[in-house]
């Protein structure tokens, strides 16, 4: 796993946790249980740094 990925995981980690403790607000992450949503987006996002890295 490159240092982007790495980066990305433990951010999105963190929204998680912030997310289950205080919702973030934003819109769609208004209840506690939508931190799903963000656990689907780091899916996605690391997915996509990983098929980005190794296009190149």
């Amino acid at each position: 796993m490159g240092a982007m990925t790495k980066a990305l995981s433990i951010v999105i980690i963190l929204m998680m946790v912030i997310q289950i403790i205080k919702p973030l607000g934003l819109p769609g992450l208004r209840k506690r249980s939508d931190f799903w949503k963000l656990a689907l987006l780091a899916l996605g996002a690391i997915s996509l740094t990983v098929i980005l890295s190794h296009g190149s």
